[in-house]
């Protein structure tokens, strides 16, 4: 029996195994880096070891220190989480050699399917459905597009679509690259990009006696950069035989390798609706919540149970209606999906973990390792939570969860809330016509900016005028929309300058600042005309009559940081100081660090001197897991180089600059 559990991970997947283990009367231990001294899941476990360092190599990856801090603090099992070291069969061995229990796979099955070449040979061997390789030095027209994928790790590190022959050799030296950096193994390997595929997988769990469960299907199509966005249980849309088919597939995978305990293995399904074995993953994924709600399991619990010896029941219960989870980011979808950084004020979800008022009603649940007051970095991943939501139906499921995230106080860094909540709504979401193309069709449609910003920012500005008042509240009834004479109190958030003044009559108040999204994405939300009536202003909440409709707005300033939400949208504004400040500005063609990050590449032969064309990459940074290209902005030469690969850099670090070639010309010709 497991008394002790350390887990050789971080944040949310650490507290979420930590939870499990507090109801089973296990005591928990954590490991931390230094960044992480402070984390929720050092703060929830019963004891805590530090793994000296910040980034990942120096601490999380170093399975030598984890399994020294277990046996320092005298756990028995170790449960290696999702990431990391999850799906290194050199850990999981010396986890055993050291007389601990490995909450996990055998080692000898994880390395089956660590290389997803070899793991493809033996899939192909037990008589699983896959796509042909393709040799990337013989590939022609016809094979095209192709994917190139690393043959270790996961998460979208050194994947790559390429459409054009001519771009494959580039490409590959890309993905290499990129795999190495991040796995330490740098091969890759090509295939079929199948157009509009389906991302469909089966969630597996299998026992030392020989019983292997398939636990349903789940819909991961939802990707922004090969990476899962919003997943689901079961798969819409699929029928029965396609889906016995995946089930029978995942079983054979399973027993192919002699595996225990819980995996995945995951498949693309043509819009023919023929399946392909993508890769089996030997750990618990990100989005296993939406499993358990679906089948009334807690696989966390049953992991250990098997870890243990335990037998499995010979037939899982059965599932019973539909959940989906949204994973909650921060990061800026309309920046290339730029991790954001910074401390978070507030993460409130209503009706988190309440009772449902009856047994089919919609219930919520949200898994995270962050709380209030903590510090989002730029060591590890940028998820901030997942949300997930449970319903008899899968229509009740999307419309509660874009509810809750709608209702949610998310309060710092910019995340990708609005996309979520646009996503869930758009059509071909909610009938089920989605594949992992998605966003690539319509993420232009979906950032657009959030209507009714202008109001939020009025609703700022009167809140801030009302915490300045004695008694900290505005006249009742105020004035509507009007011309404002001299002398007026002004703030201004981003593009909207607002004006008030106390008047005899009550108060006026004016904003300049078109939204330029009244008319886009959001209109089934209400009219948010130009007839506005003030109701009520105080530090906290404001009440505006929006074309005849009274609208509520809760706001929270943390310094010039300003949260505003209400039932019309959600938003994040930042006070600009009535007066510009002058300073250093940057020199023309300078590329600056878009995020602070860690300088992982330069393009081959990059040195000052050195002739670029405009959109050429020429610098790679590296934070929370992505990697993010900075590309020339024009043609000409590069003139400085400060980029230096290892480096740390902070947002709006000045990385190198381009001269513009006409401007170079122009310079030449006056020269004496």
């Amino acid at each position: 029996m497991i008394e002790s559990l350390l887990v050789a991970n971080r944040g949310e997947i650490a507290c979420r195994v930590f939870r499990t283990c507090r109801a089973r009367g296990i005591a928990t231990v954590a490991v931390h880096s230094d960044a992480d001294a402070g984390a929720l899941h050092v703060r929830e476990a019963d004891a805590a070891v530090r793994l000296p360092g910040a980034v990942p190599a120096d601490t999380y990856l170093r399975g030598d220190l984890i399994v020294k801090a277990a046996l320092a603090a005298g756990a028995d099992a170790v449960h290696p989480g999702y990431g990391f070291l999850s799906e290194n069969a050199e850990f999981a061995r010396a986890v055993l050699d050291a007389g601990l229990i490995w909450v996990g796979p055998p080692p000898g099955a994880i390395e089956a399917m660590a290389s997803k070449t070899r793991a493809k040979e033996l899939m192909a061997a037990a008589g699983v459905p896959l796509l042909a390789p393709v040799d990337p030095a013989t590939a022609t027209g016809a094979d095209l597009p192709l994917l190139l994928k690393a043959a270790a790790g996961g998460g979208g590190r050194g994947m790559r679509i390429v459409r054009e022959l001519a771009d494959v050799e580039e490409e590959l030296k890309a993905a290499s690259a990129e795999a190495a950096s991040a796995f330490g193994d740098g091969e890759v390997f090509a295939e079929p990009y199948v157009e509009r595929g389906r991302h469909v997988e089966v969630q597996i769990l299998a026992d030392a006696h020989g019983t292997v469960w398939a636990l349903g299907t789940r819909d991961c199509s939802l990707q922004r950069r090969h990476q899962k966005v919003i997943e689901e249980s079961p798969a819409p849309g699929l029928p029965d035989g396609p889906r016995a088919v995946l089930n029978e597939a995942a079983v054979a995978a399973t027993r192919a390798v002699g595996y225990r305990g819980a995996g995945t293995v995951e498949f693309l399904i043509s819009p023919q609706g023929r399946p392909y074995f993508l890769e089996m993953n030997t750990r618990l994924q990100v989005e296993h919540p939406v499993t358990e709600e679906v089948f009334g399991l807690d696989l966390v619990a049953l992991q250990l149970a098997v870890a243990e010896g335990a037998a499995l029941p010979a037939e899982p219960p059965a599932a019973q209606g539909h959940a989906v989870e949204a994973r909650l980011y921060a990061e800026d979808p309309a920046a290339g999906w730029a991790p954001q950084t910074g401390r978070l004020h507030a993460l409130e979800m209503p009706g988190h973990e309440r009772f449902p008022v009856a047994a089919a009603a919609p219930r919520l649940r949200v898994d995270t390792g962050y709380s209030d007051g903590d510090t989002i970095g730029v060591h590890y991943d940028a998820l901030l939570a997942k949300v997930i939501v449970w319903a008899p139906t899968r229509a009740e499921a999307l419309r509660a969860l874009r509810h809750a995230l709608r209702r949610a106080r998310v309060h710092g860094p910019g995340t990708n809330r609005e996309l979520l909540v646009r996503s869930l709504g758009h059509p071909d979401v909610t009938e089920g016509r989605f594949d992992t193309g998605f966003y690539e069709r319509h993420l232009d449609a979906l950032i657009t900016p959030v209507p009714g910003e202008r109001y939020a920012a009025v609703a700022a500005a009167l809140a801030d005028a009302a915490a300045r008042t004695t008694g900290g509240t505005l006249p009742a009834r105020l004035g509507g929309w009007r011309n404002v004479g001299a002398p007026a109190q002004r703030k201004t958030y981003g593009e909207h300058e607002v004006r008030y003044r106390a008047t005899r009559g009550g108060f006026v108040v004016e904003a300049d600042g078109a939204d330029g999204a009244d008319e886009a994405d959001g209109a089934d939300e209400g009219d948010v005309g130009d007839e506005v009536q003030v109701i009520a202003a105080g530090p906290h909440r404001v009440s505006l009559e929006i074309g005849g409709v009274v609208r509520h707005f809760e706001v929270r300033a943390y310094g010039d940081e300003v949260h505003v939400d209400s039932a019309i949208g959600a938003y994040r504004l930042i006070a600009r100081p009535r007066f510009s400040e002058t300073g250093h500005r940057a020199p023309p063609g300078s590329l600056l660090a878009p995020m602070p990050g860690t300088v992982v590449r330069l393009a081959p032969g990059l040195a000052e001197g050195t002739r670029v064309t405009a959109g050429q990459p020429l610098i790679w940074l590296e934070a929370m897991k992505m990697e993010h290209r900075v590309t020339a902005p024009a043609s000409g030469t590069l003139t400085a180089l400060h980029a230096v690969p290892g480096r740390q850099v902070e947002v709006g670090a000045l990385l190198a600059v381009v001269t513009d070639a006409d401007a170079q010309d122009v310079q030449e010709e006056s020269s004496p």
